[in-house]
């Protein structure tokens, strides 16, 4: 995000802008309310973009030479040069501007939404981008707030209103805001357009959860002043929920509504890949430059003798007489270096941009990544960065609605010692009844079953004596009633087309209630209980509705003690018809069991722990009975607590104690925050492919920790540690400490993290190091209740720690964009939060699960093809210019070109361009099926091993040998004045050129064939196909005098070339003799040090030929001796121990072109 400037600290605003008429006010200025996310505009693309490109070396270099070519007299027209350049910056300008023109697309349409605006006493349809600072705004139920508001009125007399932060922190449970009782009853119109008041507030932060300020009204001539927290500020991006409408006031608009300081400017990401790239053009610029200073000194240490530097069939003009020597020089020194320049591969970028945007649909189009319940599949919104995907070293993934549905399902509960689950909206007790001859009979399937004791008999669990029965009934039903009344839920009574919220409507008496709850866990319950025969009806004033199967209850709500993190749990207090005063009250098992003196504790316990270790959520239900003389006392120390000006938490935290005490347990309950599909085995991959998994949350701690737990991302046997609620810097370095210890200490087990958003802006505050270290002896990191700038912030930290590793961020929602933008890769997740994840990612795929499949399969393929193609690129320009280099020793450093200048272009355009292109979009040198099924393998790709230095100089030496058998091959062939052709004519400097170059041709294009392993008939196509063109172009190119060409060099000379033997010997010598190197060394390096790669290589070979054995014959059975023999020598795998096995017609196969398919089933005894 940014900072804006600003002069002072507060802003003042003037509700509905009625300034202060005495004249001597200057008002602030604020900015607009537009939302920015483009990168260039019409102005500034050209000179943007333009900047952008030339940063890259090579076409900042290849700049450079063309206007050399301009300027001076050189060996090679400006066009070799020229034209190549323009179409690499052509063709990535129209790519990067189209992904910029989408973005545009995107921001006018949040920009041009229409909104409602008091204004002049009246309500004003506007766009979204007029709004002002100071503005009063009307907002619809549903809708989304268009700037962070401070709320004025609602539809409610008391003003209140529930909004959903979902796309901004992940959080699908209703949020609670409250406007000041002074404009609260403000509810229309007429009644705004007479309110006077100022608002004095922070300037904008990007802290979601604070805010401060005070609102100044003007009533009968007097001031009241009212603070104003983050209760009553309504973020932009939040939505309205439960409330018919609300009026607010802009206090924040555009750019500095605190949604958009959480966004990120958006950079441009680029990938290790490219990096190496340029490290390796550098060190060609080097050798370039080398050959260029070392031939320019050569020329001129010969040219020192007379006869060289002036021979009788070369006279100097007068004017080159006369001109300066280190004019001369610096220009011998130009013409090298152009003469030169094809060592650095221009077309390397035109081939990659082309492999990357065309690479890039095949993420599109894998059916594997297509999600077909939403109809959605893989989407590439930036394609530079697909390589990228092989080189993860850390996965960052938000929680709600990336690993998990978003869906709270009640599952299971215990009761009064009894495990019930719950089977289509009925619960059934848990374990087989053998004596019940219709085995189970659902208990509860409404609360039918309560008048009829016989129905509960059917079930063994239930079978108590006659006086037992009363109470066991009684348990039950006070448990769903504590179920019922114990929460905060609102409800909504939605039109009878009723927009339900989950399968528990049908079963509901009344079908046109719509739930929301502050938590989603109480939403879960209040359902299921419903689904069972307890509705929630609702709450007015102080009054609490239920119906028990159709019979209604009013309870009066005296009490509510809200949830806290301290004591985590919640407790209400209500009146029942009858006059009992009760408590209910439900929270995280540690804080309710201790709490308790009755009710089955050890039974419930144990249930809980199973509940738990299946990853459900659970929570504990209580009541105790209060007498009036005990109500007395807890309402007057209520009151007190609630009413003190000082201490005013630790005093209700102290009664709250006094009052949950004595409490008789009802039972327990689980939920489940159902999964996405396969998401732990997901996480269980990543973690075998060597990447530390992280989640970040919005979410409170218990949930986190449950979910962690139950996606498989925490294990059972893992050693958490917590760094929460730390209060001060000091606290959280000695903690920091602790943990440190605790680690080294205890190195055998693995280790989980648990941090909070407060301590972690302490931790990164000071102790970055300390944290860092702490986290990196960690497997397992979760980090809660994180605001979305620090989710970047933390990405940020990871990737500039000295490790530099590569990290990959996954989200769904808008609170998600900042660590997309932020990490090396941002995948957003299709999902139920809006799209904003999604627009603002590289990647975007439906589910977690297909995570998988992108990076050991698509991340695996798009690097190896792509650091062989910059590998083999460079290699290929070494072949062809090392040659030219070599030459000028031998005609004088005359510059003179070894290579015909059509040869000169179409090397790297025609010749050798199309091998290298379709293997670096077809190549898999592993089946994705074993790929998938062994993340390991992803190790051997990671910390971009295949572009280290070594592998890399590997290339380049084999480059430089290759050129020096070409060269001194054919200057030894034809050296020696030998006449190799029947009439006894000698060859020529174009026919030893052409020679040269031939070889090279052919070599570069039969080594691209030796590395390739997963042959299509596109690469046969390409492969000999390059050859053969380049033989029949030849021909046809030296075989007619052409009538546009200034010199006729090169006519017939192809055809006088392949006309001697002697040439087709020594071109096939040279071929084997280059490539039998290569072959020797990959032999060797099989054997000897096989990478997992290679290994699985062989397996899979073994497996695609394997029922080649079944022909293998054995001593004895001399009909198929030879065959045996035969095929020993061919397999050299042949014998009893490899008849391991035998196949049969349902045995599953490949389907890729290396298998075999037997559709009988075949064995050895058979032969």
């Amino acid at each position: 995000g940014f900072d804006p400037p600003h002069q002072s600290d507060t802003r003042t605003i003037y509700i509905a802008n009625r300034f202060p008429q005495n004249g001597l006010y200057t008002p602030q200025k604020f900015i607009d309310n537009r939302i920015i996310s483009s990168k260039y505009t019409v102005w500034n693309f050209v000179p943007k973009n333009l900047f952008e490109q030339f940063r890259r070396v090579a076409n900042f270099y290849f700049l450079i030479i063309f206007l050399v070519q301009l300027m001076i007299d050189t060996p090679t027209s400006p066009i070799t040069s020229g034209l190549p350049l323009f179409f690499v910056i052509t063709v990535t300008a129209i790519k990067q501007g189209y992904e910029d023109w989408l973005r545009h697309n995107s921001d006018n349409e949040v920009n041009g939404a229409p909104v409602y605006v008091v204004r002049s006493g009246g309500l004003v349809k506007t766009r979204s981008k007029n709004i002002r600072v100071g503005d009063i705004v009307r907002v619809a139920k549903d809708e989304i707030f268009p700037a962070d508001l401070v709320l004025l009125s609602s539809d409610r007399l008391d003003g209140s209103c529930h909004v959903t932060t979902a796309s901004l922190d992940g959080e699908t449970n209703l949020k609670t805001h409250v406007a000041v009782p002074e404009t609260a009853v403000l509810q229309t119109v007429a009644n705004l357009d007479s309110l006077v008041a100022v608002i004095e507030c922070q300037q904008p932060e990007a802290d979601l959860y604070r805010f401060m300020g005070r609102m100044i009204i003007t009533q009968q001539m007097e001031e009241i002043v009212r603070p104003l927290g983050p209760e009553s500020l309504l973020l932009r991006g939040a939505r309205l929920k439960n409330t018919k409408e609300i009026f607010g006031v802009a206090v924040y608009t555009g750019m500095e509504t605190k949604m958009a300081l959480n966004y990120k400017s958006k950079s441009q990401k680029r990938s290790a890949v490219e990096k190496s790239m340029n490290t390796f053009l550098i060190i060609y610029l080097i050798i370039l430059i080398s050959e260029a200073i070392i031939s320019t000194i050569l020329k001129y240490t010969w040219q020192a003798e007379e006869k060289w530097d002036e021979p009788w069939y070369n006279q100097k003009t007068e004017h080159q007489r006369n001109s300066s020597k280190i004019l001369r020089f610096i220009s011998d020194f130009l013409a090298f270096l152009v003469l030169y320049n094809f060592i650095i591969p221009i077309s390397l970028y035109v081939t990659v941009e082309m492999q990357k945007f065309l690479g890039s649909f095949f993420i599109g189009w894998d059916l594997d990544l297509y999600h077909e319940e939403s109809d959605q599949k893989a989407q590439v919104n930036t394609s530079d960065l697909n390589e990228e995907l092989g080189q993860v070293d850390y996965v960052f993934t938000d929680k709600t609605g990336t690993l998990t549905e978003n869906e709270m399902q009640f599952r299971e509960c215990s009761v009064n010692g009894i495990k019930y689950q719950e089977i289509n909206g009925r619960l059934v007790p848990e374990g087989p009844t053998p004596d019940s001859s219709e085995g189970n009979l659902p208990y509860l399937s409404g609360f039918s079953h309560l008048s009829n004791l016989a129905h509960l008999t059917g079930s063994s669990s239930f079978r108590t004596s006659p006086e037992n029965e009363t109470e066991l009934i009684k348990g039950h039903d006070l448990f769903f009633k504590a179920v019922s009344l114990c929460h905060t839920v609102q409800i909504s009574h939605v039109q009878s087309d009723g927009i339900g919220d989950g399968p528990w409507q049908a079963s509901l008496a009344s079908p046109q209630l719509e739930y929301y709850a502050s938590s989603p866990d109480e939403k879960a319950l209040v359902e299921a209980a419903a689904r069972i025969g307890i509705v929630f009806i609702g709450s007015s004033e102080e009054i609490m509705e239920i119906k028990i199967l159709g019979k209604l209850e009013r309870y009066k709500l005296l009490h509510v003690l809200e949830f806290d993190s301290d004591r985590r749990r919640m407790s209400v207090i209500v009146q029942a018809c009858s006059g009992e005063k009760l408590l209910f009250a439900k929270g995280a098992e540690s804080s309710i069991l201790p709490k308790c003196i009755g009710g089955e504790i050890e039974k419930t316990r144990i249930h809980v722990d199973e509940f738990a270790l299946k990853g459900l959520r659970t929570l504990c239900v209580a009541y105790r009975q209060f007498t009036p003389k005990e109500y007395e006392e807890i309402d007057r120390r209520l009151f007190e607590a609630r009413t003190a000006l000082q201490q005013r938490e630790e005093k209700l935290a102290e009664v709250f104690q006094f009052i949950e005490r004595d409490l008789v347990l009802l039972g327990a309950t689980a939920v489940e925050d159902r999964l996405q599909d396969k998401v732990r085995e997901t996480i269980e991959a990543l973690r075998m492919a060597g990447i530390k998994v992280w989640v970040l949350t919005g979410d409170k701690h218990e949930t986190a920790v449950s979910v962690s737990l139950s996606c498989g991302h925490f294990h059972r046997t893992m050693n958490i540690l917590e760094l929460i609620n730390q209060k001060s810097d000091n606290e959280c370095a000695e903690q920091l400490r602790q943990l440190a210890r605790r680690i080294k200490e205890d190195h055998v087990i693995q280790h989980g993290l648990v941090v909070d958003g407060t301590s972690l802006s302490l931790a990164l505050r000071e102790h970055e190091r300390l944290f860092m270290e702490v986290c990196r002896n960690c497997s397992a990191v979760l980090c809660c209740r994180m605001a979305p700038l620090q989710k970047a912030k933390v990405i940020r930290l990871i990737k500039i720690s000295p490790e530099r590793p590569i990290t990959l961020a996954v989200g769904d929602g808008a609170n998600d964009v900042s660590m997309i933008q932020e990490a090396h890769v941002g995948i957003g997740i299709m999902g139920k939060e809006g799209r904003q994840a999604a627009r603002n990612s590289d990647y975007a795929i439906a589910r977690f699960k297909f995570l998988s499949k992108l990076l050991f399969v698509h991340g695996h393929f798009y690097y190896i093809r792509i650091a062989t193609l910059v590998q083999y690129f460079f290699y290929k320009n070494v072949c062809f210019i090392t040659p030219q280099f070599l030459y000028q020793f031998y005609c004088l450093f005359s510059q003179q070109t070894l290579y015909d200048s059509m040869y000169l272009t179409l090397y790297n355009i025609c010749f050798t361009s199309l091998p290298v292109l379709i293997y670096s979009l077809l190549e898999q040198h592993v089946d994705p099926h074993v790929l998938q099924n062994k993340p390991t393998l992803y190790r051997d790709i990671s910390k971009n091993r295949l572009l280290s230095i070594k592998t890399f100089l590997y290339w380049t030496i084999l480059g430089f040998s290759h050129a020096f058998i070409f060269f001194f091959g054919s200057y030894f062939l034809m050296g020696k004045d030998i006449s190799l052709l029947g009439n006894g004519q000698m060859f020529g400097n174009w026919t030893f050129g052409t020679l040269v170059f031939t070889v090279m041709v052919i070599t570069v294009t039969v080594k691209m064939a030796l590395e390739t392993h997963f042959w299509t008939w596109i690469n046969h196509l390409v492969t000999w196909g390059s050859i053969i063109f380049y033989f029949i172009f030849s021909l046809f190119y030296s075989g007619i005098l052409w009538p546009f060409l200034s010199s006729q060099n090169m006519y017939f000379v192809f055809i006088q070339l392949l006309s001697s033997g002697s040439a087709w010997f020594a071109i096939i010598l040279m071929v084997v003799t280059c490539l039998f190197l290569d072959v020797v060394k990959k032999v060797f390096d099989r054997q000897l040090h096989p990478t997992s790669t290679e290994k699985a290589q062989l397996t899979e070979t073994n497996a695609s030929v394997k029922c080649l054995d079944s022909m293998c014959c054995f001593p004895g059975e001399a009909a198929s001796a030879s065959v045996r023999r035969m095929l020993e020598r061919a397999l050299g795998r042949c014998g009893p121990a490899h008849l391991s096995r035998s196949w049969s017609a349902s045995d599953p196969f490949c389907t890729n072109d290396r298998s075999v398919l037997t559709l009988s089933t075949m064995d050895s005894s058979t032969c």
